[in-house]
Parts: C-alpha cells; structure tokens; sequence
C-alpha cells in the first residue's frame, strides 16, 4: 500500500516527534511518502499529486484547515470530470479543535490517534461518508455566515501575528464579535427545499455532522439529528439578544442538546440551502474564514469519500 503523509508544520498542536512517530509506524506497513506544508495550498498540490499517481492513502497531520485543503485538492466537485482512482483519507488530529478528526471517532491525542490509525488501516476500516458543498468548495463538518466567519477571520488576523488559536481565545473573540455587532440589522435570508423563506436571520450555521466544534473536551451541538450519513444541518438565529442567546448557548452544551427557541430556525436533514444577504456577509468554510459574498449555496453530497475511521 502506497501512502502519502501530508504534515503541516505550522498547526497548533502538531511536532516533530508526532510526525517522527507517525512515519514509523506507517513504514512498518506501508511505503511511505512524508511531505510538510511549505506555503498555502500546498496540501491541495500534494493530494493531487497523490491521486493523480494513484496512492492509497493520505493522511493528514495537521487542523481542519488542512484536511479541507486536501479533500479539495483530490475530490472532484459535484459536475467536474470524476478520476478514475480516489485515495483514501486518514486524518492525526494536529490542530487546535480537530472537529473533523473528533466527529469521525478519531482520538483527540496524536499518539493514541497513531495507535488507532495503524489498527485500523491492519484490519482495512473505512467509512464512507457525505460531505457538503459551499459554492465551490466541500466543507467536511461546518460552515456558517455571519458571526462566527467573524470570529474566524479575527482568529485568523491573530494568528498571523504569532497568537494561538486557543479555546480561550475563541471564547473571548465570540463574545467580542457578538457585542460588536449585536445592533446590526438582520439582513441574511435563506431559503431550503419545501420551506417558507425563513427571513430576518442575523447568523447562520451549515453542518455536515454533529457536534458543531468543541470548547476544549465540551462537544457544542447545534443540530443533534445530522450525521455524515444524513442531509445538512441549518441552525439560523433570527435575534441578537443577550438573555435568548445565552439560552440557546446554554442548550448547545448541554449532554443531551436539542436546541430550541423563538427566534431559533433549525433543521437537521437538509438536501441543500442558499443563504443570502442584503450586503456581502462573511463565509467560514471548516474554520477558515473565505471571503464575504451575497449568496452563498449549500448542498449535501452523500457517499462520497473514504475515509479511515471507526464505524459510526
């Protein structure tokens, strides 16, 4: 079996000896390739050099950031020409929240994940999971417009200047952003399949899996009931209220969440929704903050990637 282990050096939690171990333990059983991120959109090069030479896996070692790169680098989106040869992707948590990795049952140490991951690729577990579109772009468990692209693009400016993308420092950022523009206008609308528009929407997350992030070991649950295997989750707030919103806030941590509210439009098996905006809002894709635009269409894509994870 022919791998290719993809190592940004830059994420959070990920070093040199977790990457040394890593490529230790996938030399013992297979013929590896190690490369480290070098600039931005070098993981999207690197999966596509992997696909294109047929290899069988990708693992990724490094944040959410970089498994998107190099699901997006690899996989066709819906209507583009399809490869005949697809790796499979296994992913070392290696970021700071590692959503993606957590949601698919990977274990949140990098060691422990190595352990699991070699087990796993010995007795040839996948999954076969659906992930969303964004445009033109998959997202593999979130995307959102409004507030927390808002905190992902200050994180991201923090970031540059040498601050860590703590639990803490998110925290901080949310409430900062959710004072800043709590006196804003609603001005997002979205329309789903079979629904009535649903209008005057301040913020909007989209899911592809549940939880929605972590606060340290705490899961935040936005939608319960969606899956990798199901549609998309929608979670929309239609107030800026600090008592409604510190309410609802307060069921997204609860063990057994299910958000409800007034001013809460939620929906957990989605085919597809479009969300616009008056002015250009910000988009998060996965915790990368993209850009700001009026529309924005969102679409469930089942069945479409392997992965290397424990069964649901």
């Amino acid at each position: 079996m022919r791998t290719l282990l993809i190592v940004n050096p830059n994420a959070t939690s990920t070093t040199r000896s977790t990457r040394d171990l890593l490529a230790h333990a996938l030399e013992s059983r297979t013929q590896l390739t190690v490369r480290q991120t070098e600039h931005r959109g070098h993981a999207a090069e690197l999966a596509r050099w992997a696909a294109d030479t047929r290899m069988d896996l990708i693992v990724v070692h490094g944040g959410d950031g970089t498994v998107n790169e190099t699901i997006n680098g690899f996989l066709p989106l819906p209507g583009e020409p399809q490869r005949e040869w697809l790796p499979r992707l296994g992913v070392i948590p290696g970021g700071s929240a590692n959503v993606f990795a957590r949601s698919l049952g990977i274990e949140p140490d990098p060691v422990t994940a190595t352990n699991q991951l070699i087990d796993l690729v010995a007795d040839e577990a996948d999954r076969r999971i659906g992930l969303g579109v964004a445009d033109d772009r998959w997202f593999t468990f979130s995307a959102g417009v409004g507030l927390d692209a808002d905190v992902c693009e200050a994180i991201d400016d923090k970031r540059a200047n040498g601050k860590a993308a703590t639990p803490a420092r998110y925290l901080r950022t949310t409430v900062k952003q959710f004072f800043r523009t709590k006196r804003h206008t609603p001005q997002v609308t979205l329309n789903i399949p079979g629904h009535e528009p649903v209008t005057d929407v301040h913020y909007a997350f989209v899911t592809n899996a549940s939880p929605w992030t972590y606060l340290d070991n705490t899961p935040v649950v936005t939608n319960p009931g969606t899956a990798f295997e199901s549609g998309l989750g929608v979670f929309a707030m239609r107030t800026m209220g600090v008592l409604p919103t510190l309410m609802i806030a307060r069921q997204l941590l609860s063990a057994d969440a299910d958000p409800k509210g007034h001013k809460l439009f939620r929906e957990d098996d989605v085919p597809a929704v479009t969300i616009t905006a008056e002015e250009p809002i910000g988009l998060q894709i996965d915790g990368d903050f993209i850009g700001r635009r009026n529309m924005v269409n969102f679409t469930a894509v089942p069945d479409i990637l392997d992965v290397v994870a424990p069964k649901p």
